[in-house]
């Protein structure tokens, strides 16, 4: 099973990856300023527990947890929160915890002390966009203490070679930008990630199409809805 924890809301724009983000449009369809960074009324659901039997409220048996997917887990802002949060990650020792990051340079700044070659419940995922974001932040981050990292190429908007930086990287996702303006996806730029992979011997997932898909030359209009599930009807994953 899995949840989704969000201890706070709001972001700042920080990559040519967050023009069309999900949350800033997410926001503005519900009238909130997404740069105003706010704490969430649930930041403590995940230790949270029932008063009868002492079980967790959320995830009582353990899982999966998408942490912070309202926000950047790195974000600037946050930092007076996040130690608290290392804290509720230590307790749910039964949980594993994943967050998207496009701030890893600032990862070491934000660790807790007791950090040392990473905790065994948290997978950290690097989202890069284009060959020069990834080879600026993967330099990065292949050199972090991390016991499970992950790579996120999404929005993918140019073709990426990623090969030299997946030691120890244990799953890469690709997926194209979802908006009307939405800048196009070519599937060759998919394909040859996804070849990247087979030959280091990575997981790889083909999350969602883009608004504007390229296939063999030829250009597709593909709505919101219809994106993650043209994916997957592509069955190209790969899993090791």
């Amino acid at each position: 099973m899995s949840c989704i924890w969000n201890p706070w809301r709001g972001c700042h724009r920080c990559s040519e990856g967050c023009k069309f983000c999900y949350i800033h449009k997410g926001d503005a369809k519900h009238g909130r300023n997404t740069n105003e960074i706010v704490k969430s009324e649930n930041f403590y659901r995940m230790v949270e527990k029932k008063k009868r039997s002492g079980e967790y409220k959320v995830a009582p048996n353990g899982g999966l947890v998408y942490l912070c997917f309202q926000s950047d887990f790195l974000l600037e802002d946050a930092d007076e929160w996040r130690g608290e949060c290392w804290k509720i990650i230590k307790e749910r020792k039964d949980c594993s915890f994943l967050f998207l990051t496009k701030r890893i340079a600032r990862f070491m700044e934000c660790v807790p002390q007791d950090w040392n070659d990473g905790y065994e419940n948290v997978i950290v995922c690097c989202t890069v966009e284009n060959q020069e974001n990834a080879d600026k932040k993967l330099a990065v981050f292949q050199k972090l203490p991390i016991k499970h990292k992950q790579i996120t190429a999404q929005p993918l908007i140019g073709p990426i070679d990623l090969e030299k930086y997946l030691d120890g990287v244990e799953a890469v996702t690709v997926g194209g930008e979802s908006d009307r303006y939405a800048r196009p996806l070519y599937y060759d730029w998919v394909l040859d990630i996804r070849q990247q992979c087979i030959r280091r011997k990575v997981n790889f997932s083909f999350r969602q199409l883009g608004t504007h898909f390229i296939k063999d030359g030829k250009e597709y209009t593909v709505q919101v809805k219809d994106l993650m599930s043209q994916a997957k009807k592509a069955a190209i994953d790969v899993s090791f």
